[in-house]
């Protein structure tokens, strides 16, 4: 296919398929099927669903464009110009389908009688406000109308990676709406979807990109646009497919479930998204290190891009359909929930042994992606780098794996079992996030590693290494990597989280749990990189002021959990002391205990990291001596013996002087 022709029928395909897949599966599934009592009506029925595929197909014109822009284009030139434009045109798109969706959603779960009265207005205020399912689809509308001013305006590399970053952090929202709520799992289900919503859009969006610019772009610049997209669609494919996974297993539960409508719209979906990991391993392997050279290549390549956009609008309808047709097996949680559940989501888990430590588990998903991809990219560094000859110390390789397989039982293993339950457990948990996996990820030198292993990029664009490095020298990077910035968060930290609103806010939300164990991560690692780290930073302290800081961070640590431990009324007591459990120790006992865990187990890193800065500080003296020795060898000793002459000559007027 033409590509100019690809750039009018392109975005047609999709919509189309989209829409016609959608309206198969809501007739199929009974989505939009007329209710027994209090129906909305047949405009609500279908235009709700067909409201949200617009918000979909939006959001990834708008998330998928700037993405894709920041790593394959140039800033400043047309193609990076109308990239913007089309992120500009797709934001309002999706302000408006946020809104209609928003209102349609009122419509639908309150039924009221539609007028221009006070009395509608005011019930459709109560639900924008009080309701948590309107005040996110009033945040989404708001936030869709920010971006639609922002997209337009910026056009510098900066402005437009902190829109790309606020145009994905207001598809979060979304995420925590659907089935999700209504079901056992539910913090597992909004993670999945919210991670799914992300990357589907990153990847339709992208391909979007890729066929708007290419009558813009030479045979070179198309195949390198399309060469540098197919590595973030193979990314983001892995991560809609293993979110997907996750999503329908915890919507199915069982295998016969398939046989249901939605397992068959489900089953539609899936082959749609096969079917393009299908083409893009295909086009990956075969067509487009050909672009460059032969016609045939790229007219083979567009017409699969054809093909791509049918079966992405297809899985699109399909997506949109499902969120209407409720899944065939109801919901684990039971109509009498106790405590535990009632403020957990789930049921209070048995009684913590000692081989639960080992066979516990409740896998987080963001984390166990985070740390595959973060496993998974070090790897391919370290093999580029021994492919073409280059050293890399197989200790920093170890740690860097270890470090992240901790993390992914920390999220996932028994601690996030029974953090919600133990106090202490909760404890353990931050200092092994804060202390332990810093002190294992640190040594890994990523920055390094990428910086040697990346390939640099001479076209006037950014990749991985240049993004990378442009943080690590941002003033921000620089502030705080500082080592008193860096102590300060890290010290802090631990009082502003406990003694303020926000430990509540990770209990009882999920998305604070999530930010809890990225701040937590984040400062121990910008502290444990500002004693021992490999990386370069703008400014280290010499070793002795690196242990004097030391010792101070370990006072103000010990002192935080005496602190814990001398408290006499219990932490955020409607959480810890309302689960209704009634094996170990009591909630008071449970947090003294907490207490000492901060103050004495939570020095252990500590102590390892004192001894690390000595044992760096006596092998930079050895260097330091070894460099001497080699400056005196070349130079023949001149610098001791223009010493020892100069004391000579001072002796020697000291003695005239005198005499």
């Amino acid at each position: 296919m033409n590509p100019r022709a690809l750039r009018a029928v392109g975005p047609v395909l999709l919509i189309v398929a989209a829409l016609a897949v959608m309206v198969w599966a809501l007739a199929f599934g009974g989505g939009a099927a007329p209710l027994a009592l209090a129906d909305p009506g047949p405009f609500v029925r279908w235009g709700l669903p067909t409201a949200k595929l617009v918000v979909n197909l939006s959001a990834a014109g708008m998330v998928g464009v700037l993405v894709t822009a920041l790593f394959t284009l140039r800033a400043g030139e047309r193609e990076f110009d109308i990239a913007l434009d089309t992120a500009s045109i797709s934001a309002a798109v999706f302000t408006m389908a946020a809104a209609a969706t928003g209102f349609l959603t009122f419509i639908d779960a309150f039924n009221p009688v539609i007028s221009i009265g006070p009395e509608f207005g005011a019930q459709l205020g109560r639900y924008i406000v009080e309701t948590e399912v309107g005040r996110t689809w009033l945040i989404t509308t708001l936030a869709g109308a920010a971006l639609t001013v922002l997209t337009f305006a910026v056009r510098s590399w900066t402005a437009t990676f902190f829109v790309a970053l606020l145009a994905a952090a207001s598809l979060v929202p979304m995420g925590t709406q659907g089935h999700s709520g209504e079901e056992a799992f539910h913090h597992e289900a909004m993670t999945a979807l919210i991670l799914h919503i992300l990357a589907a859009a990153v990847w339709l969006g992208g391909l979007l990109l890729v066929v708007i610019v290419r009558p813009l772009q030479s045979r070179e610049d198309s195949a390198a646009t399309v060469g540098r997209y197919s590595s973030i669609a193979l990314a983001a494919f892995a991560v809609v497919a293993v979110s997907g996974t996750v999503r329908a297993a915890i919507g199915l539960r069982d295998w016969s479930a398939l046989l249901s409508p939605y397992g068959v719209i489900l089953g539609v979906k899936v082959l749609a998204l096969i079917a393009l990991g299908l083409f893009g391993a295909w086009y990956r392997s075969r067509l487009i290190g050909r672009m460059r050279d032969t016609d045939r290549a790229t007219r083979s390549f567009w017409t699969l891009v054809g093909f791509e956009l049918l079966l992405m609008g297809a899985a699109s309808g399909a997506a949109a359909a499902l969120a209407r047709t409720p899944p065939p097996v109801a919901p684990l949680i039971p109509e009498t929930p106790t405590p535990a559940q009632r403020l957990t989501d789930a049921p209070l888990p048995p009684e913590l042994t000692l081989d639960r430590w080992l066979t516990s588990w409740n896998i987080d998903l963001l984390w166990a992606i985070v740390a595959g991809f973060a496993i998974f990219f070090y790897l391919v560094g370290v093999w580029r780098l021994r492919r073409r000859g280059d050293a890399w110390p197989l200790y920093r390789t170890i740690m860097w794996v270890a470090g992240w397989l901790l993390l992914v039982w920390v999220t996932g293993g028994v601690i996030n079992v029974y953090q919600d339950y133990l106090f202490s457990m909760h404890m353990v948990g931050h200092m092994l996030l804060t202390m332990a996996i810093p002190l294992l990820l640190v040594p890994g030198a990523p920055i390094t590693l990428a910086a040697r292993a990346i390939h640099k990029r001479d076209d006037g664009t950014r990749g991985g290494r240049e993004w990378i490095l442009w943080a690590v020298h941002s003033p921000v990077a620089r502030v705080l990597t500082n080592p008193f910035v860096a102590a300060g968060l890290f010290v802090g930290s631990l009082w502003v989280f406990y003694y303020t609103e926000l430990f509540r806010w990770s209990l009882y939300d999920h998305l604070g749990h999530e930010w809890m164990v990225a701040h937590f991560l984040i400062t121990g690692y910008l502290f444990v990189m500002s004693l021992i780290g490999i990386d370069p930073v703008p400014y280290r302290l010499p070793y002795p002021g690196r242990l004097l800081l030391l010792i101070g961070v370990m006072a103000m640590h010990a002192f935080f959990g005496i602190a814990i431990m001398m408290q006499e009324g219990l932490m955020i007591a409607e959480w810890f002391g309302s689960m209704g459990r009634t094996w170990g120790a009591t909630p008071l006992e449970d947090q003294y205990t907490g207490g000492g865990i901060a103050w004495s187990i939570g020095e252990i890193p500590t102590l390892i990291l004192a001894i690390t800065v000595a044992i760096q500080w006596s092998r930079s003296d050895d260097r330091e001596t070894k460099r001497r020795d080699r400056h005196a060898d070349r130079t023949g000793d001149a610098e001791l013996e223009a010493y020892n002459a100069r004391l000579a000559a001072l002796a020697e007027r000291d003695a005239r002087t005198r005499g």
